[in-house]
């Protein structure tokens, strides 16, 4: 199977295809039940760790992979990493707890779409799903939180004189696009941000494109998370 060079499902009219990949069978049966023949979404396979998954992902071509961060041989984030570099398909949805943040960030640094927490109810699993299978990012509000805390937390940023995560964007982005940024970062939707700035919602669309393709990021998690790192 060819996973290059394309996004997006094949088929908008099927049911959602889902790939879960974690080490615990017990986990995979879990969320098999959970969602499997539920609201137009199909398990089609599982895997173990980031090695079965990036073969399954070949094999089976699924919409959406829920991947574990922490497993062995190789990790959700190294799995994430390589199917992203191939072309893949298939939007990853991160599986973590919060005693993995450092996973989780780099996760969505690596190109995961977005993050689902192990003791998330059913209607939020089924929700994320089809939320990634539309490319939409998901995010509960407090893991959130915790995300722009770890993005901006002093360790990262100490090597960092205060002139450097000064207001100035970095080089190539217009002060505007960086302000776009700035209030997608404070979790304020396109509407929210034409409304601040005055701007027609079209126009914070052509700005948020320009932005995603300069910072290298494909969703509003990612952008957010590059902004308050350099913000600091």
């Amino acid at each position: 199977m060819d996973v290059t060079g394309r996004r997006g499902r094949a088929d908008p009219g099927a049911p959602i295809r889902v790939l879960l990949v974690d080490d615990e069978a017990l986990m995979r049966a879990g969320l098999r039940l959970m969602v499997d023949g539920v609201d137009g979404i199909a398990v089609v396979g599982e895997a173990a760790d980031g090695v079965e998954a990036i073969e399954a992902a070949r094999e089976l071509d699924p919409d959406v992979i829920l991947m574990d961060i922490r497993m062995p041989r190789m990790n959700g984030i190294e799995a994430t990493l390589a199917l992203n570099a191939a072309g893949a398909r298939a939007r990853i949805v991160a599986l973590t707890a919060f005693d993995t943040d450092d996973f989780l960030l780099g996760a969505l640094r690596g190109g995961a779409l977005s993050f689902l927490l192990k003791d998330a109810d059913p209607e939020v699993v089924l929700g994320s799903i089809r939320d990634a299978a539309a490319g939409r990012a998901r995010v509960s509000p407090a893991a959130l939180s915790r995300l722009i805390a770890l993005a901006a937390r002093p360790a990262e940023s100490s090597a960092r004189s205060p002139a450097e995560r000064a207001a100035a964007p970095p080089e190539t982005i217009t002060p505007r696009e960086w302000e776009i940024g700035r209030l997608v970062a404070r979790g304020l939707t396109n509407a929210e941000v034409a409304d601040a700035l005055h701007l027609g919602q079209a126009t914070v669309k052509t700005h948020l494109a320009s932005l995603f393709a300069k910072l290298h990021v494909t969703n509003r998690v990612q952008l957010a998370i590059r902004v308050l790192e350099h913000d600091g």
